[in-house]
């Protein structure tokens, strides 16, 4: 009998990916996992979830399955109001995937493969200094934590049950459907807007969705692949100001981008409280895939200038809806 691969986080946006692209070329069965009555786009052998923590009983679910691709989570949620942000992470990104592993190591799959973030190296780099994929780790919010001490219950159990575990930390991953900050660049710069980004020399690494999937994909069965962490990015890390020059390219609009220097922004968001916001704009968070690709003999397969040609259309043909 064909053994299965289970996803979880199916109906997110790099669960989605994924399971269109196992739909369309694994060759292998597959089982997504939702929370509650969320909808998935394309048929598939779907499982049903009231709540991902430490008391969901997954051993129903995991016969004959081979390979677990694990995406949910709690995300990183901007001005969080929990009373204890770190306690509610933990719930989700902690304990319930621990206790999804440990039913999963005694199921018998044989490798999972765990969607964890760069936020566990930590928040930003010196240009020209990347993280690497075996830095020491230096999380710096709740999140970041949560996910940091995920991994290191993960390595333990692949220590312990000999099931295989494979770490994969995006950076901001973006592509068709992609919302948040990435969706409110895209909105002013079709407007036609000014926007005062026109002199921001840092260096950031984005992913696209397709190189992303990509290399989960090639992480199923990739012998090399077993008890390591992974990086992964486009490969050609920009500035914000090349970022918004290069996305108005691919939306067919000019980009009205004003000079500001950097520490004028800066100094204007701290004193209106958006110092994170500020740091994502003009601060820099390289990475370094070179493990990536000497150990898997992986390369991003999609341009950054073709991602994002691929995000406009969408975006195109979802406002004219």
């Amino acid at each position: 009998m064909q053994r299965s691969i289970l996803v979880t986080g199916a109906s997110g946006f790099v669960g989605g990916a994924l399971l269109e692209r196992l739909q369309t070329d694994s060759g292998k069965s597959v089982i997504a996992v939702v929370r509650g009555d969320r909808h998935l786009p394309i048929p598939v052998s779907t499982v049903r979830i009231e709540a991902f923590s430490q008391q969901t009983q997954w051993q129903p679910h995991l016969a004959n399955v081979d390979t677990v691709i694990h995406c949910a989570a709690r995300v990183h949620v901007m001005n969080d109001t929990e009373a204890d942000p770190l306690a509610v992470f933990r719930q989700v990104n902690v304990e319930g995937t621990l206790n999804f592993a440990r039913q999963a190591a005694e199921a018998g799959v044989r490798r999972f493969i765990f969607i964890s973030s760069i936020k566990v190296n930590g928040e930003c780099t010196s240009p020209g200094q990347p993280y690497a994929a075996d830095d020491m780790p230096a999380p710096a919010d709740p999140y970041g934590v949560s996910k940091q001490e995920a991994e290191q219950g993960l390595r333990q159990m692949a220590r312990t049950t000999g099931m295989e575990v494979v770490i994969i930390r995006p950076v901001l991953v973006y592509g068709p459907g992609v919302k948040a900050n990435f969706l409110s660049m895209m909105r002013w710069l079709d407007k036609g807007a000014p926007l005062p980004f026109g002199a921001i020399d840092n260096r950031r690494s984005l992913v696209s969705i397709d190189n992303l999937v990509d290399l989960i994909v090639t992480c199923i069965d990739h012998p090399a692949a077993a008890n390591q962490t992974f990086l992964v990015s486009d490969g050609e890390d920009l500035s914000t100001t090349a970022l918004l020059s290069r996305m108005a390219r691919a939306l067919g609009k000019p980009a009205r981008l004003i000079p500001i220097p950097s520490w004028i922004l800066e100094c204007g968001a701290r004193m209106l409280g958006r110092k994170a916001l500020s740091q994502r704009l003009c601060g820099s968070l390289q990475v370094n895939i070179e493990k990536t690709r000497t150990l898997l003999n992986w390369n991003p397969p999609v341009s950054v200038d073709d991602a994002l040609a691929k995000t406009a259309r969408h975006f195109r043909m979802n406002q004219a809806k």
